[in-house]
């Protein structure tokens, strides 16, 4: 599946939507991030069952900013409406492809578990 361009008014219905959303924070001028392109790319096209969005920072400031991006790229990962990932810096595809693996097999529901009882 293809990556898809997300906004401010489609973040929050795509992480509904989805159960698992990797999201690239990217702009156009960054040499790291088109580095990293080709390699989300790919492994978009490896995992049809996870959604691959990316988010232009120069168009999407403020959902850049509300996100906390300080550098780019960064990547988020969510799973279930969840931040469980997330890390500025290019990628390599092994990196990137054990970091998909690691968040399918996330238990998000003992992970929110663990929270509420270090609340508690």
């Amino acid at each position: 599946m293809a990556t898809i361009d997300i906004t401010q008014q489609s973040f929050a219905q795509t992480l509904e939507d989805n159960d698992i959303v990797f999201v690239d924070f990217w702009a156009a001028w960054c040499g790291p991030c088109r580095m990293f392109a080709p390699i989300f790319s790919a492994a978009a096209e490896r995992h049809p069952d996870i959604t691959f969005a990316k988010v232009d920072t120069e168009a999407e400031q403020a959902l850049a900013a509300a996100a906390n991006i300080t550098a780019i790229p960064t990547l988020m990962a969510f799973k279930d409406k969840t931040l469980v990932f997330s890390q500025p810096g290019a990628l390599n595809a092994t990196g990137l492809e054990e970091i998909v693996q690691a968040v399918k097999n996330l238990d998000v529901d003992m992970l929110r578990a663990e929270a509420a009882q270090q609340h508690a």
